[in-house]
């Protein structure tokens, strides 16, 4: 199906969170047109001043509630691609009922697609922002995942277990689902649209933040826990530090990701992971000290445990198709602390040392 081309207009929701602000600047970068969804005009000013520099090739639209039925009907008309990076990341669901995160992703999710499949005419392409948390599953022993894996298990620990199951389960329920719901209702009306779908899955995403963050309480999950890893000392035990972790991808490279996946043609269709490799805690935690240098000297790290190097990482993606497809060149570990050490640094959120 045919991709986009410069000057085009792309529909970006939840264009005010952390993975969609990234997302609207490359592509304004790129000379592409945006409109930004965001659920209310305050959420919006803030974008409206950061994108103020591109001038018309920015616009904002109001969703007030994506879970609606015809909720975007109106934002689809006259874009050439989307990008649905709105859904949304609670993990801390514990003893909450699962349909508080579940409903709210699969419906935001279902809303833009039946939008796009009504009033889109001029779509050529919907990207969706998934997630690595739709693939991977829970495993004591190493384990490589690809795009053909999907996370039953945490669906089915949700569906025996309801309010009980835990917390992560329920968001990477959530994931899967959504994204399901996403592919069934692509496969189910691809007769009749014009429009092709690809699926983006980051694993963990760092990187400085460019949306309205005042504090740290207000970054998203997964830098959050970076910042608490990194810069608070005895935030977590040993245990998690040297054996919890992960894979990662910088910010700005997922949000290249995005826009590769409108522009390539041999994307369409497909289900992409994205992922720079992975992590425990504390491998974070010896970057940030080798980085020291180039940071101002009194920024207070955690220790960490400066001898340990893991013997094997639990989880690891196969990133054969985003290679072969986009071509992505990944930021390193090193350049993506640094920038984000600095980053903090000039918001006022580093302790000083004693």
């Amino acid at each position: 199906m045919p991709t986009i081309a410069e000057s085009d207009k792309v529909l970006v929701s939840g264009a005010n969170g952390y993975i969609g602000c990234h997302v609207v600047r490359t592509l304004l970068g790129s000379n592409y047109a945006v409109r930004g969804a965001v659920r209310s005009l305050e959420k919006g000013r803030y974008l409206s001043e950061l994108f103020k520099p591109f001038g018309e090739k920015f616009e904002l639209v109001i969703v007030e509630d994506i879970t609606k039925d015809g909720a975007f009907d109106a934002a689809v008309e006259g874009v050439d691609a989307i990008v649905h990076t709105a859904s949304p990341v609670d993990l801390n669901m514990h003893d909450k009922d699962p349909q508080e995160i579940i409903g709210p992703a699969v419906k935001g999710t279902i809303s833009i697609l039946q939008s796009a499949v009504k009033n889109g005419s001029s779509v050529k392409r919907v990207v969706i922002t998934s997630s690595c948390a739709a693939v991977l599953h829970a495993s004591p022993e190493p384990k490589t995942f690809s795009e053909l894996d999907w996370n039953e298990q945490a669906v089915k620990e949700v569906e025996e277990r309801g309010i009980n199951a835990s917390g992560l389960s329920k968001y990477r329920a959530s994931k899967t689902l959504a994204e399901r719901a996403a592919w069934d209702l692509y496969k189910t009306n691809k007769h009749r649209i014009k429009w092709d779908l690809v699926a983006i899955n980051p694993p963990f995403v760092f990187g400085a933040p460019i949306h309205d963050t005042p504090t740290p309480d207000t970054l998203n999950a997964s830098l959050r826990m970076w910042y608490d890893a990194v810069l608070i000392e005895g935030f977590k035990s040993e245990d998690y530090l040297c054996k919890q972790g992960s894979c990662f991808v910088h910010v700005r490279v997922l949000a290249a990701a995005h826009m590769k996946s409108l522009e390539i043609e041999k994307a369409g269709g497909e289900r992409i992971i994205v992922s720079a490799g992975p992590f425990v805690w504390n491998d974070w935690i010896k970057v940030a000290h080798s980085v020291r240098p180039s940071i101002p000297s009194h920024f207070k790290l955690a220790q960490g445990y400066p001898e340990f190097k893991p013997q094997e990482y639990l989880v690891r993606y196969d990133t054969a198709k985003e290679a072969s497809i986009l071509a992505i060149d990944h930021t390193g570990a090193d350049v993506l602390t640094r920038e984000t050490l600095n980053d903090f640094g000039r918001r006022g959120w580093l302790t000083k040392e004693d």
